[in-house]
């Protein structure tokens, strides 16, 4: 079958591992669905994978690609939850040691076919398209989970979300809009700032600017080049929910004004599959869809990653069959 697909592990350049071509047909498993893949969204995970982080040498080749919306072999219209977990585990599965996304153990969506556990497969809403339904497992579902399960902000509090235009940034300033929020987004330039504001943004900064008042609660997912500003904004008693660091990690914790103005930092990774649903359905009711920057075949998907890796995104890139 058609493939997108990681050679081997490429720390350095890790364009230069990507392929396009043959791989075998997946199998499918006791309890496991096959999905025929009609869109798939990209993600910095597959750039981490490409790189070779979070997935072993033996893994390779590996398809890439986290999220993904398609059909079942009977025709049933399904979105992806990409957290694959251990069928014995019975806790919160965010929380399972041997939880796993597609393309670390298993291969991924950018494919003509993929495999999941049936629980996996949940039912794409008429309203969205397969491009929009891809967009939901990984971006959008972590934006809802830092949003509604992380932060415990109420409707008319102040959030501040680092970055205009990624995936996961995209996705907060229309949920949080959605929700009654005050959402302040910061954009290095001119561009996607304008495109933060289309999306419901109520006021938008410069990257580091100097803003109005403290804030409720910032959303992370920049790290090292916005960390220190995250601190500064938060009011006494607010929270920075993080769930990436694209810019590295932090340089310095900034445990002093941590402890003396007693602010929270949590971490937030993908989401339940009951989020997933639940996110479709709020998605559903407020007829939100998510900011689509580029659509490209899948044979294209090298521009796609490559935009990425540049950091010139507009939303979320998809890859459609025609």
């Amino acid at each position: 079958m058609f493939a997108v697909y990681a050679a081997e592990p490429s720390p350095e350049n890790p364009l230069a591992s990507l392929r396009v071509g043959e791989r075998p047909e997946p199998e499918v498993p006791a309890g496991w669905v096959r999905v025929a893949v009609k869109a798939a969204s990209l993600n910095m995970h597959d750039l981490w994978t490409l790189r070779g982080v979070g997935i072993k040498p033996e893994q390779f080749p590996m398809i890439l690609g986290c999220d993904g919306a398609g059909t079942l072999d009977d025709g049933t219209e399904v979105v992806l939850h990409s957290v694959i977990g251990d069928p014995n585990w019975s806790g919160e599965e965010t929380l399972d040691p041997k939880r796993t996304l597609l393309t670390e153990k298993h291969q991924g969506t950018f494919a003509d076919y993929v495999t999941v556990p049936a629980r996996n497969a949940l039912p794409k809403p008429a309203g969205l398209s397969f491009a929009e339904a891809a967009c939901m497992g990984t971006a959008w579902l972590t934006a809802y989970r830092m949003l509604f399960v992380k932060s415990g902000l109420r409707p008319g509090q102040t959030m501040l979300v680092q970055g205009a235009s990624g995936g996961v940034s995209t996705a907060l300033i229309q949920l949080g809009r959605a929700a009654g929020f005050r959402v302040w987004v910061t954009g290095r330039s001119e561009e996607k700032r304008a495109l933060a504001t289309s999306l419901g943004a109520h006021d938008v900064f410069e990257s580091g600017a100097r803003l109005p008042e403290r804030v409720d609660a910032v959303f992370e997912t920049v790290g090292k080049a916005t960390w220190s500003h995250s601190m500064k904004a938060l009011k006494p008693g607010g929270i920075v929910v993080i769930s990436g660091a694209t810019s590295g990690d932090a340089t310095a914790a900034e445990l002093q004004r941590l402890f003396f103005l007693q602010l929270r930092v949590v971490g937030s990774t993908m989401g339940t599959r009951e989020e997933l649903g639940d996110l479709i359905r709020f998605c559903a009711l407020n007829d939100l869809k998510p900011q689509i920057g580029a659509e490209l075949k899948f044979e294209d998907a090298e521009q796609g990653l490559k935009a990425m890796l540049d950091g010139e995104t507009a939303g979320k890139i998809v890859l459609s069959r025609a």
